[in-house]
Order: structure tokens, then sequence, then C-alpha cells
């Protein structure tokens, strides 16, 4: 933007400036009259526009607005949001806006920006909301000088480091850190948070504190809303939480706390408490569902036991929201259920429950709309249409119940939007009355035995039906007719046969479509543009790849693996900018590598192994692969060749990936607890794992793999590959590479498969490979390499297969020491020594002449090591490692 047309832009803007309020404690600000700012504090905010593009900042957006104070004329509020792209820099015009009281820029696009340290130079600022912008680093100490602040939002950001500095910031009374990165413990000593006694809102959530709940929270008794789930909080709960009487939401989800109920019982303010996903035990407190203001508990995931005890008082709970599932409660459930009559959602799934559990229980239950019973048993008597249940129920969850009949009951439930009946064992068909009920959004019947449907072949045609998910059953025929209003089809791992209908495309609202592991044949519809997400794999599908994606193709996910697809890849691919995964693995696909895929920028998952695929992996005369977004690359057992340049790793997302302790395995799955629809997005790849192959079914989200295997691939492998933080497989074997191991393997840290075989690889293995903690498997034989093998639990629990065929290694696991002397051979028997050499022969990523060449060194390496053993290398002191 021109600086003439940013000047005509804000003489716009200076027609939206409004009189400054005289406090900004409450967000209900007065617009009633206008006023012009100041020549000079127009001339600053000026210059502040100009440090960034803001061409998306549309004044006349009641979000997007200037004040400015009626009798000084200085600029008292700025409200930009969503709008500027740029790096906020410590020498911004903004600080020079001193008479600032209100700032609000929130979910800018400020690039890897860390938060200026002069923002004390904004010393009159009483609300400063700062969050969703990628700030980066640590809060600097100078927001210690922003002494009139009494609301201050820094979430969802990267910040990291301790619980800033905020001491003198007495005045706080809105606190929100929440999703940053946070850490360290919050011991009274250090941080100040305790010195801000007037906090009504406090929200810690979703970092990475792994601290204890220190007992001066009860210092903080102005409190009302109190979130720390998600933190990485241990230990119990102090009794002080007691004291925190103005208390109305308290959330303690998700973390690691311990110990009895926390004392909240007097705490007659409360409406929500949240303590799922912990480690409580014993019992629920008897009065706790009687709380007088209390409306959702939820207590789901903890270690609660003895029997379920509901109020027997003339006085109805006002719970709506009661969330108990996954305890090993005892018992059975007893009637006083009845008594919360204001219910609307109950969670009663994964109980212990001694008896089967009635439906009849919730008969009075008039308000409920959301019950989920899944992993307990149910009484197959209530399950028929002459029980009585709740008519209005909206939701109903009885996922894996061992039901074997369909459940009849469903048939006066008029009000149904979403069933899951799932995982159970019901066989034959589906009844066509199921299509009828005149609210039916999403029906899950995955996981049981179902073979058709009953009715006409348009049975599903007329239904109000969205989300139909049929996987994992006995399915038979050609695909159904679907719902004309169908969003998402599900239908993988049946026995479909026939191709896929044309009639596929015309289901405009259909983004998400899951046919694979079925028997479909035929080409692939020219249609797949119009969907999300699409899953053919593991049918019999020939032809090539629709050539048809266009410009404004939504595409995120394309899997046809394991079919007879041949061709090339197609280039219009190159417009699905919005593409995360892409997997055509097992085909026959002839083409060069796709360099033309990286301006994908999304693209996170690219497994391409076995097919025809040949060519160089890298361009002449660069540096990196250019996928920036990638973290899952397998194009194992093609043709490639070529060199990996030094660089080549290097800005790859594996490199920034956050993980947890458990080596960062999140799953794309949770459930849908609201009623909302949540599935698997990916459902299985292959994967060289540990020495075998496997078919990986639970995609991760946080974690990388890189399998180059079975190509002809020579040259280094590059250090850059150390960059890697967050690969937990790395598989290179069967190429030609050479040179060292590169040691920066040592700094990958997560690393759990490492196959380097059947390389041409020299020089030692990296003492560093030894303190690997995750290493579970490592495969470095038929190379060229010597020395001494490192020693540690990881290496040494090896088997000896993993090191053979390297002339100069010695020591353990192997026979051959590293002190003089040769341990006797062990008698082999001949079938393995044939399995072994008929291996080596096998191996085609090495010529012929290359292959000979090895074959005599290895023969002059066995001659060395038997008459010369003074010459083998001695090398002291074996590696320690970090234990588990």
């Amino acid at each position: 933007m021109s600086e003439s047309h940013l000047h005509l832009h804000f003489l716009s803007l200076l027609l939206l400036c409004y009189v400054s309020p005289s406090s900004f404690s409450s967000l209900n600000i007065d617009y009633s009259s206008y006023v012009a700012c100041r020549p000079y504090q127009t001339q600053v905010l000026t210059e502040f526009m100009n440090e960034f593009d803001s061409s998306h900042c549309n004044l006349s957006d009641p979000y997007n607005r200037v004040w400015c104070d009626n009798s000084t004329g200085a600029v008292t509020m700025l409200r930009l949001r969503a709008c500027l792209s740029g790096n906020l820099k410590p020498n911004s015009s903004l600080f020079r806006l001193h008479h600032l009281r209100y700032l609000d820029l929130y979910q800018n696009n400020f690039i890897s920006a860390t938060l200026p340290s002069e923002f004390d130079n904004l010393n009159r600022l009483e609300v400063l909301y700062l969050s969703n912008n990628s700030f980066v680093g640590q809060v600097p100490s100078s927001f210690n000088n922003l002494s009139l602040l009494s609301y201050l939002d820094l979430s969802q950001n990267d910040l990291t480091g301790s619980f800033p500095l905020l001491r003198n910031l007495s005045k706080l009374s809105f606190l929100d850190l929440n999703n940053n990165h946070f850490s360290g413990t919050l011991n009274p000593n250090i941080t100040s948070l305790f010195e801000l006694y007037n906090l009504r809102y406090l929200d810690l959530s979703y970092n990475n504190f792994s601290s204890s709940l220190p007992s001066e929270f009860g210092n903080l008794n102005k409190l009302e809303i109190l979130a720390l789930q998600s933190s990485d909080f241990f230990g119990e709960v102090p009794p002080t939480i007691s004291n925190l009487t103005s208390l109305t939401e308290l959330y303690l989800d998700d973390n690691q706390l311990t110990g009895s109920f926390p004392l909240v019982q007097n705490l007659t303010m409360l409406s929500v408490i949240e303590i799922a996903d912990n480690h409580f035990s014993g019992t629920i407190p008897s009065s706790l569902l009687t709380m007088p203001s209390l409306l959702v508990l939820k207590l789901r995931g903890n270690n609660l036991t003895g029997s379920i005890k509901f109020p027997n008082s003339s006085t109805p709970s006002r719970l709506e929201y009661l969330y108990l599932g996954k305890n090993p409660f005892e018992g059975k459930i007893i009637e006083p259920i009845s008594k919360l009559i204001n219910l609307k959602l109950l969670d009663l799934s994964l109980l212990n429950t001694s008896y089967p559990i009635d439906l009849n229980l919730f008969s009075s239950l008039e308000s409920l709309l959301h019950l989920d019973l899944s992993g307990n048993s149910i009484s197959p008597a209530s399950l028929d249409s002459k029980s009585d249940i709740p008519i209005n129920l909206e939701i109903l969850w009885l996922q894996g119940c061992g039901i074997k009949e369909f459940p009849n009951i469903l048939k006066i439930l008029e009000k149904l939007e979403y069933i899951d009946i799932s995982g159970n064992i019901i066989k034959g068909k589906v009844p066509e009355w199921l299509w009828k009920l005149p609210r039916l959004n999403t029906v899950f019947l995955t996981n049981n035995s179902f073979n058709g449907l009953e009715g006409p072949v348009d049975v599903l045609v007329n239904s109000s039906v969205k989300n139909l998910l049929l996987g994992q059953n006995h399915f038979e025929g050609t695909i159904p007719l679907l719902p004309l209003s169908i969003n998402v089809f599900s239908a993988s791992g049946n026995r479909f046969t026939g191709s896929i209908p044309l009639s596929i495309c015309n289901y405009r609202s259909l983004t998400q479509l899951k046919i694979g592991y079925n028997n479909l044949t035929g080409t692939i519809p020219q249609c797949l543009s119009n969907f999300t997400f699409v899953n053919l794999r593991k049918n019999n599908l020939e032809g090539s790849i629709p050539d048809a994606f266009h410009i404004s193709s939504s595409l995120k996910t394309l899997d046809v693996g394991h079919n007879l697809l041949t061709g090339k890849l197609p280039r219009s691919l190159q417009n699905c900018s919005s593409q995360e995964f892409l997997v055509v693995d097992h085909n026959r696909i002839k083409d060069k590598f796709p360099f033309w895929l990286k301006s994908l920028s999304n693209l996170e998952v690219l497994i391409l192994s076995s097919n025809k695929l040949y060519g160089s992996i890298s361009l002449p005369g660069q540096g990196p692969l250019g996928f920036p977004e990638l973290r899952i690359f397998e194009i194992s057992d093609n043709k490639f060749t070529g060199s990996l340049p030094p660089r080549y790793f290097e800005n790859w997302k594996a490199s920034s990936l956050m993980m947890n302790e458990d080596g960062g395995l999140y799953m794309v799955y949770t459930k849908a607890t609201s009623g909302r629809l949540s599935y698997f997005n990916i459902e299985a790849i292959d994967l060289k794992y540990k020495g075998l192959s496997m078919e990986q079914g639970r995609v991760l989200t946080s974690y990388a793999t890189i399998d180059l295997s079975g190509n002809r691939i020579e040259g280094q492998i590059p250090e850059s590959i150390g960059l890697l933080k967050a690969l937990i497989a790395l598989n290179l074997s069967n190429n030609a590479f050479t040179g060292h191991i590169p040691l920066s393997l040592s700094n990958l840290g997560k690393l759990e498969s490492l196959d380097l075989s059947s390389n041409q690889l020299s020089g030692t293995i990296p003492n560093g490979i030894g303190s690997l903690s995750f290493l579970e498997y490592i495969n470095v034989s038929h190379n060229q390499l010597k020395g001494e093998i490192p020693q540690g639990t990881q290496i040494t629990g090896q088997p000896k297969s993993s090191f053979e065929g390297n002339a100069g290694l010695c020591g353990l696991p192997l026979q051959e020491t590293c002190f003089g002397t040769i341990a006797p051979p062990t008698q082999q028997p001949k079938e393995e020594e044939e399995g072994e050499e008929e291996e080596v022969l096998n191996w085609k990523s090495v010529a012929i002449g290359y292959g000979t060449g090895v074959l005599l060194g290895l023969a002059i390496a066995h001659l060395i090591a038997t008459y010369k053993p003074e010459w083998l290398v001695k090398i002291i002191g074996p590696n320690k490692r970090r234990s588990l």
C-alpha cells in the first residue's frame, strides 16, 4: 500500500474515532459520540500501520477501531484484530502511543516475533490483549512495569520460560496464559503469581509447568474462575482450595493429580467442577451432587471407587452435565438417579458395575439429551421397544456393550440425531425403519457383523443421515445409493465389489469418502477433487489417478495405496493447496520424483513406496528438499538414484515438532462426547519399522519417519539428518551410501528404529548412538564398518545379525573381541548361512561390479583378522548410556 493511499485510508479511520470512556475495566464501551484524534497521534498511528501489510484492516469492521480521548485527542484505545502481517519490532511506532489504556491486537500475523520489552513504554495500559499471535520466547521482565494493568491476555502463543514476572501488577484481575509452553515449578518463593491478590480469572491451562499445586493458591481468594487443565500438574490438591469461596468454575482436567476428592464441598458458588483424567481415588462425597449451584460435574477417567450414590434428597439437584465414565465404580446404579431431573448429559461409560445397566433407570430424566453407556453391559430386555427411556434423547452412545441384537428401542426416539452402536456383535441386516427416524444425522455401525441393509436398493436415499459409518463389517454387493444430504461416507473393511458408482460425483455435500479395504474394481472417478478426504486403499482399482484437480480443490487427504494404478502422478495435484496427506504406495506408477509438489506448503505425509518411480531425489545445485511441513517421507522400493546434498534435511517439520515425554505419540482420533462427529482422518500406512514391514494402524501427529530403503541412492548421509528431533524411525537400508555414519545421529533423542544395513558405509559407529535411550532396533549389517561397537543396554541387547557383514567390527554382541584375541566362531546351521548368502546376492541396489569390490574387501579383511590379530583396533572405555 502506498503512503498516499494509506493517508486516505486513515482519513476514513479518523471519521471512526470515538470518545474514550473514563475506564476500560468493563468491555461495555460508550460509542455515543465522535472526536478527532490530534494530528501528532494520527501521524504516529499512520507510521505504525505502515510497518505492516495492513491491507486487510477494514476499519468499518466493529472489531477494528481507534478511540481518542475527548479532551486531549490522544489515542487511548486501539483494536486491530486479524489484519496486520509483519514483524512487531522494538522500535515500532506503537510504543510512542503513550496514552494508550486499551490495546487489542488479537490474532495478527506477527512473524516469529518476540514480545518487545518496549511494551513498558505504554505504562498507562489497563487492558492488553495479545492472544493468538505466534509470539515466541519469554515474557520480558519489563511487563512488570505495567502497574495499571487489570486485564492481560497472552494466550495461544508460543511463549516459553517460567511464570512471568508480574509482581507489580497488583490491580490485575484477569490473567490468561493458556496454550503456551510455560514450564517450571510454581514455587511461591520464586513466582509472583501468589502476590496477585485481586485476580478473579486465572487460566494457566495447556502449558508444561510440571509442578505441584502450592497451598498458596488459597491466597487468591477473589478467584472466580481457575483453569489449570492439561499443564502437567501433579500431587494432591491442597486443602487451602477451600478458601476460594468466590470460585464459580474449577478446571483441573488432564493432569497427574492424585489423592482423594478435592475439598470443594463448601464452595457453594461452584457451577462447574471438571477434574477428569487424573488419578483421584476414593469415593465421591455424598454432598457433591446436591451442591446448590452445581451445573457441570466432570469426574471421568479417575480411580474413583465405591457405589454410585445419587442424591436421595427431596430437593432436586440442579446438575445438567454429569460425567462419571471410566472409573472403577462397584456395585450397581441405584434408583435415586431419578432425582437428577435437570440432567441434559449423562456419561456412565466404562464403569465396573456388577450388574447390567437397565435403561428403564433413566425413564424419569425427561430433560436428558445425551446418554453415554459405552463399555458397559446393557440389559438385553431394556433394549426392546417396549422399554421406557427418555424420549427426548438426541445422542446415544452404546459402543462396545456386547449387544447381540439390533436395539429396537431406537424406534421410539424420534428426536435422535446421533447413534453409536459400534464395537458390538450384531449380525444380519440393518433394519429399514432406522432410516426413517426424522432427525437422524450421524450413524456409527462400525465393528459389528452386519452383512447388508433391509429394504430396496434406494432405502437410504430419502434419509436425513449426513454421516454414515459402516466400516469393519461384512457388507457385500455393490455400494448402496446414499442419502442425498450425505457429508461423510465411511465403509472401509467390508466386502463391497464392483466399481465405484459414478453417482458418487452427484453428492454435492459429500466431503469425506472412505471405501478402502474392499474388493472394488474399475477406475477412479474424475470427481476426486470435489472431496476433502479420500481413502481408496487396498482395493483392485486400475487405470491412472485422474488428472482433474482444479485450483479450488479442498482436498486434504488422498490415499490410493495398494491398488493396480499405472501412469504418472497427476500434475494437477499442485492445485490442492490444502493437501496434508498423499499416499500412493504399492501401485505401478512410473514417474520421476515429484519435486513439483513443493508448492503444497501444508503437505505433512508423502508415501510413494513400492512403485516404478525413478531418477534423482535431489535437484542439481539445490540444498534442502524443500517440503517444509514434511514429517513422514516414505519412498522405499523404487529406482531412485543420486545423492543427498549436505543441507537436504534442513527446514523440515520434524525439526520443530513439539514432543511429549512418551515420545510425542498423539492420536488423530478422539471421541466426540459433545455429540459432534469425530473419526479417523487417516486409517493406516505401511511402515518398515524395527526390522519388520507392518501396517501402522494409528497414524500419529507428532512423530516423524523417513524410509528411503531399497533404492540406488549413493554418496554420504548428510549430517543435517541430526536436525530432525522428532524422528522415531530412519531406514536407509539397501542403497549405495558411502562415507561415515553421521555423528549427528546422536542428536535424535526420540529415535526408536535405525536401519542402515546393506550399504557401503565405512568408519566406526558413533559412540553417541549407544546413548539413545529410546532406540529399540538398530541394523548396520553388511557395510564396511570397523572398530568397537558402542556399548549400552540398547546396543548389547540387539541380535548378532544386526552387526554382521562388517569385517572390521568387534565387541558385543559379535563374537569378535577388541583385545587382540578372537572368540571361537559359533557353528551356524547350514540353512541360516545359505539364507544370509541369498540375502546378500539378492541385494539389487548395488551394481554387480560394485558388489564384487565389496566381496573382495570383505575377503581381505577376513585374512587380516585371521593372521594379524595385533592389527585390530583397540578401543578403550565403552560409552556410558543414559538409562531409561
